[in-house]
């Protein structure tokens, strides 16, 4: 599967205005679920929250995938949310984080959502893909260094 399959290009956000973990989640699940009629705005910020309860989702490097399964949904559905200035996300390497995927999975999926992260922080190891996503300056650039990048795997 594809990121740009599961990638919701209105529900991306380029410039995030966040300043705190919750504000940032907030701001995440209400720009995804203004654009998936199947999700509720508080039942995936419970979610989110209570997820970040088990242990940070921020991988460090400036990133955090942020992730939830939700029954009412019946396909993955990713966002983005770039933050200029950076939110504490609770890094297990204490720098700020910058670059946001949210992803939620049906509630009865099996695995894909684990090979969907997986092919995601591939990615995100790479530190000339990071620094593209930190300089992008609209949706359609955002979707096309996906396609770059995963037409090269």
């Amino acid at each position: 599967m594809k990121l740009t399959d599961i990638l919701i290009q209105d529900a991306c956000i380029i410039d995030l205005e966040a300043r705190t973990k919750k504000e940032a989640l907030r701001e995440l699940a209400e720009r995804l679920t203004a654009n998936i009629d199947e999700l509720d705005t508080m039942e995936l910020l419970d979610l989110l929250l209570e997820r970040e309860k088990l242990g940070t989702t921020a991988m460090g490097d400036g990133i955090a995938i942020p992730h939830a399964r939700i029954e009412s949904i019946d396909r993955l559905v990713a966002s983005f949310g770039r933050s200029r200035h950076g939110v504490d996300f609770d890094a297990i390497d204490g720098k700020l984080t910058q670059l946001f995927f949210l992803l939620v999975a049906p509630g009865k999926e099996g695995s894909a959502h684990l090979l969907t992260l997986a092919k995601l922080s591939r990615y995100l190891a790479l530190p000339e893909f990071r620094t593209k996503l930190i300089d992008v300056e609209s949706e359609e650039e955002l979707f096309r260094i996906f396609e770059e990048e995963e037409s090269r795997h």
